[in-house]
């Protein structure tokens, strides 16, 4: 993979390639495969929006002294690159966990929001983000990403959407602070429509994708949505009242496919 042409960003392809060499420094044979998910990889990413989403698969469970390293390494990367701080996530995943469908009891390493979780339980992304991976992720190092897998069925990714739905976004409702951030709004919209695309429509892709679909079904959302995928880090979003309004309908629209008992 010549990572130097990995995607039409130039600072994203040598913070990438920057990655990929710290990690291989870090692990040695202990890697398995290194990944570029999320909007990078299909073709739907917004630099003034989007994030930078990796994947680690490595031998066995990472020590104390390879965290001390992972951090650092994040840590140096975001400061060469401080327009990307805080915009990068990786999870660092051991090989025996791949094999789990749904999300693994045992926690993993995770990089984001600029620090890193030596033990981040997995949650119903999990489904999802393998799912996707194994139809468009970019292998950066090692195999193909479906081959560290089992098969995942599109009927699993939807009812890992309708639980993502009913666990992660539906106490938002209540929850005004959170809401209260611009950035939150927006994404929080933009992944209810990958939620009711993924669950109704019975598809995956990427959020502009589904953002089409829900504002093509369901109109009334049009101008919300249109907002949300607008939106840039520094600009302003009020819309608190209508994103509730809309995770209220979303619940109501998923609960009908009775993909949860």
């Amino acid at each position: 993979m010549a990572l130097n042409n990995l995607t039409p960003y130039g600072v994203i392809n040598t913070l990438v390639a920057e990655w990929v060499e710290g990690v291989k420094h870090v692990f040695g044979n202990k890697v398995i495969g290194l990944y570029l998910g999320g909007s990078l990889a299909y073709g739907d990413f917004v630099p003034e929006r989007s994030d930078i989403d990796l994947q680690a698969v490595v031998m066995s469970p990472l020590t104390e002294d390879e965290l001390k390293l992972i951090e650092r390494l994040h840590k140096e990367i975001e400061k060469r690159s401080p327009e990307w701080a805080n915009r990068t996530e990786c999870s660092y995943v051991p090989l025996e966990l791949m094999q789990e469908l749904t999300p693994p009891k045992t926690p993993r390493p995770w990089w984001g929001f600029g620090t890193l979780y030596a033990a981040a339980p997995a949650g119903n992304e999990w489904t999802i983000n393998h799912y996707l991976l194994s139809k468009s992720g970019i292998s950066l190092e090692g195999p193909d990403f479906k081959t560290l897998i089992p098969p995942i069925d599109i009927q699993d990714v939807r009812i890992a959407s309708a639980r993502d739905l009913s666990t992660e976004w539906a106490p938002k409702i209540d929850d005004f602070s959170w809401l209260s951030s611009s950035h939150h709004q927006s994404y929080l919209v933009l992944n209810l429509c990958r939620i009711l695309h993924t669950a109704i429509g019975g598809e995956t892709g990427s959020k502009k994708i589904a953002g089409l679909w829900t504002k093509t079904t369901y109109p009334r959302w049009k101008d919300l949505i249109e907002e949300a995928e607008s939106w840039a880090y520094g600009d302003v979003m009020k819309r608190q009242d209508d994103v509730v309004a809309f995770i209220r309908f979303a619940i109501e629209r998923v609960n009908e496919t009775n993909l949860l008992p």
